[in-house]
Parts: structure tokens; sequence; C-alpha cells
């Protein structure tokens, strides 16, 4: 079942309502009691369940191994040889 967002118009209280698509939506603020709740507009979140291709195919498993770099990433210090940031 889908999470909704409401906000009350009159008194800024806002909540959270756990229901079905089909069951209509709540119209009266449980905190001043005005029928004044607004349903907000909000990202929806949901989650991958099961061994379907995000699992098998996409998730991470085995990963390539990186390639060596043919020189350091940063060269040494000229004075002593190595650099001093970098250990």
């Amino acid at each position: 079942m889908p999470i909704y967002e409401f906000r009350c118009t009159h008194c800024g209280k806002e909540m959270e309502v756990l229901q079905k698509i089909s069951d209509p939506k709540p119209t009266d603020c449980p905190a001043c009691g005005q029928a004044t709740l607004a349903k907000k507009l909000s990202a929806g979140g949901f989650q991958l369940k099961g061994s379907g291709w995000y699992a098998t195919d996409f998730k991470g498993g085995c990963a390539k191994p990186a390639a060596a770099p043919s020189e350091p990433a940063t060269p040494p210090c000229a004075t002593t040889g190595s650099c001093p940031a970098c250990g």
C-alpha cells in the first residue's frame, strides 16, 4: 500500500497516511479538526525484490578488475624522491 502525505492548509500540520489507492482521501485534520487537508506532492519510493535482472545483472556482483596504471598518478618530489603529502 502506498504512503500519502497530507498537509492542513489551516494549521500547517503534516501527516502521512498508509492507505489503498481506492480508499477516499482524509479531509479532516486531526490537529485542528478543520476539513482542510490537501495532498502533498512527494517523491515515491520503491524497492526491487526477488531474483530478477537487478539482482543478477545490475546490482554489483563481480566487477571487472581495474587496469593497473602505467605511471604513478602524482610524480615524486624532486628533492626527496617521495611526496610527503602522499606518504
